[in-house]
């Protein structure tokens, strides 16, 4: 009687066990299921936007109306947008596809910077039209290519979860089809000439005056550490190491680092004139010793010293024991603002902690400002009126489409809130209007 007892219950187990292993088949077969069809919605979508987004530069291309060509451009953004969604959908993370995505980028910053601006004042020139035919053939081959892997997945019935699988193992056995057409996609996007997408115009800053601020004499290796060694507050200049940028740089630069497990630092300084381009200190920081002003007696002191002139503070923060500066380049009372030094210092004791200058050195040089056109009365009226304007400056700003614009700079307050507001100092278009950040919420303390 125990016997048939004992095999009844055995049985019970047995058939649990099964029951549970088929459940549990069941949900990992429903979520490999619901994965394969993401996957296979993003590549059909992005085959799809592709293939219409050829369509509409070709359509671009066709068009006499201005007042269509805006709404057109604007579409074909969209699409842009869209595809690199689909595509960071898709399990290609172990996969290069930087080319590809930065070329559907390009495209997108071309289309958006030239739908935004009045195309019946500015229409487009011939440099950008053929830009536009270009785009449009290179866009017609990535279509080609993915409508045949497109065709071939779908004849083969090939799985994108095999294509996870293959790249996460670099199984050379496996069926990589589809991996060998998204490789040929990248190698034609690679192909394409840099002439066939000029950077000029599509790049988000042209940076014509690269790296043309570094003067002075060639810094040697020694100097370099000897630098570093008091900015790090390092007693030992052997405890540094030190690498030198190889050919092809923008800018020659020693990198010197040093770590003991308590301080981390890290220093980018330019060969020619021992200019700093980025510091970073990383070091537990102590109480608070010095006020954010005495911070930034510390920081304006720092690039006076290295040469940087004529700088203004544009605003300081504090954040645990750090404060943190910006300054930006004032010529003739004009405020540049491409021209920026962020720098980062220990409240604990004055240390310097962080600088950044590599955006004054790649625009800085001295600028032909025109005089304006309005008055600052005539700008003021261009404000929203229930904006209350505190302070009011001359100021030069990249707008939307990277250009250099003379703009009347107004700080104002709506309600609680800081508001920064460019006007455009010739013609009253308002270029810009940016949130200040205010005081942050302790949300620890709110019930």
């Amino acid at each position: 009687m125990l016997r048939w007892i004992a095999i009844g219950i055995l049985s019970l187990g047995v058939a649990g066990t099964a029951a549970w292993g088929y459940m549990e088949h069941q949900e990992k077969n429903a979520i490999l299921i619901q994965a394969e069809n993401t996957y296979q919605r993003s590549f059909h979508e992005l085959t799809y936007n592709i293939d219409l987004m050829h369509d509409k530069i070709g359509t671009a291309i066709a068009m006499n109306s201005r007042e269509r060509l805006s709404p057109q451009l604007a579409e074909i953004w969209r699409l842009t947008s869209d595809s690199l969604s689909n595509v960071g959908q898709l399990p290609l993370t172990l996969l290069p596809f930087n080319k590809t995505e930065e070329f559907l980028s390009d495209i997108g910053d071309f289309t958006y910077r030239t739908a935004i601006r009045d195309l019946e004042k500015d229409p487009l020139s011939d440099e950008e039209i053929e830009t536009l035919k270009n785009l449009y053939a290179q866009a017609g081959d990535i279509k080609d290519e993915l409508r045949q892997v497109q065709h071939t997945a779908m004849e083969n019935n090939l799985r994108w979860m095999d294509v996870q699988l293959a790249l996460a193992t670099e199984d050379e056995q496996a069926d990589n089809t589809i991996i060998d057409g998204f490789k040929t996609v990248e190698k034609t996007v690679e192909g394409f000439s840099q002439a066939n997408v000029d950077s000029s115009i599509i790049g988000t800053s042209s940076k014509t005056h690269q790296y043309e601020n570094v003067t002075g004499d060639k810094l040697s290796e020694e100097k370099a550490l000897d630098y570093s060694k008091d900015l790090f507050n390092v007693k030992d200049v052997n405890d540094l190491r030190i690498t030198s940028t190889g050919e092809g740089a923008d800018i020659p630069l020693y990198s010197v680092s040093y770590n003991n497990g308590n301080k981390n630092a890290y220093l980018d300084i330019t060969q020619q004139g021992g200019h700093p381009i980025n510091l970073l200190v990383d070091r537990p920081i102590g109480e608070k010793k010095i006020s954010l002003n005495e911070g930034f007696t510390v920081a304006e002191k720092y690039i006076k010293e290295h040469g940087f002139d004529n700088m203004t503070l544009l605003n300081s923060s504090e954040f645990n024991n750090v404060g943190m500066y910006s300054f930006i380049y004032q010529q003739d009372d004009v405020r540049v603002f491409s021209d920026a030094i962020e720098v980062k210092i220990a409240l604990d004791n004055g240390d310097i902690l962080g600088l950044t200058s590599n955006n004054y050195f790649m625009n800085h040089h001295e600028r032909e400002i025109p005089e304006p056109e309005l008055t600052l009365d005539d700008a003021r009226d261009y404000v929203n009126p229930n904006v209350q304007i505190q302070e009011e400056f001359l100021a030069v700003i990249d707008n939307d489409l990277g250009d250099e614009v003379l703009t009347y700079e107004f700080l104002g307050l709506l309600g609680d809130d800081t508001y920064r507001i460019f006007i455009n100092a010739m013609d009253g278009t308002e270029e810009k209007v940016e949130k200040l950040n205010g005081k942050e919420i302790n949300y620890a303390g709110v019930s």
